[in-house]
């Protein structure tokens, strides 16, 4: 028997089956990653202030001590802004032919001398203005000598302008007196001493004779130093 059962339709091809979604699953951090990731910046933005804070501090002082650092000699000395001291350069005499003959305290040159937190009186006294612990130097260079008077400088204190003077250092050289050297003779006679000095102390540098003395810059000076 033939059977004429016949469909029409074309057989289909079996459903596909269905596509999974893909879900992207970010990597989650854990609160202790996180936690070293902002202390790795912390960290960074220390070190970063630490070293900009350093160099500034290296900067201001080399710039500082730069420009604080006195100028002991020359046409335009300049001062210390903190430092105290004084460095007295002697005032030559117009006439030296017509200096009398006698003792006397040394006038300073204040366009050449520096001071700095040290006031003067009268160019030949210096104030101390701080108390303190004080290195007092002095240089004077005689260039004639005398058959009676020493060839003396003494460093004279007062505690005030009104005060009696008391010698506080005193130095003596010798020259030949004979006049049998053919060459000019000059002797120096220097001092140096720690003095313990009072607000409003003067010192001041006293010759037995001025007119034997070398006014020459580099050869008689006097000075003094705050500790």
């Amino acid at each position: 028997m033939i059977n004429t059962y016949h469909s029409s339709m074309a057989s289909l091809p079996p459903p596909l089956p269905p596509r999974r979604s893909q879900v992207l699953v970010k990597p989650q951090v854990s609160s202790a990653g996180r936690s070293k990731t902002l202390l790795r910046s912390l960290l960074g933005i220390v070190l970063l202030h630490f070293l900009l804070t350093a160099g500034g501090f290296i900067f201001l002082y080399y710039t500082g001590k730069t420009e604080t650092t006195p100028q002991l000699s020359g046409d335009a000395p300049q001062q210390s802004s903190s430092r105290t001291l004084a460095r007295m350069i002697v005032a030559k005499p117009k006439d030296l032919s017509t200096l009398e003959s006698r003792s006397g305290y040394l006038q300073w040159d204040m366009k050449h001398s520096v001071r700095n937190n040290i006031n003067y009186y009268h160019n030949s006294w210096l104030t101390a203005l701080q108390p303190g612990d004080y290195v007092v130097f002095s240089r004077v260079t005689f260039s004639k000598a005398d058959p009676v008077k020493p060839l003396a400088s003494a460093v004279k204190l007062r505690h005030g302008e009104s005060a009696k003077e008391t010698v506080a250092m005193l130095a003596y050289c010798n020259l030949d007196t004979s006049g049998s050297g053919s060459n000019p003779q000059l002797c120096t006679a220097s001092m140096g001493e720690v003095m313990s000095l009072e607000r409003g102390n003067q010192l001041s540098l006293w010759v037995e004779d001025r007119s034997l003395v070398d006014y020459s810059r580099a050869a008689t000076s006097f000075g003094m130093y705050k500790l």
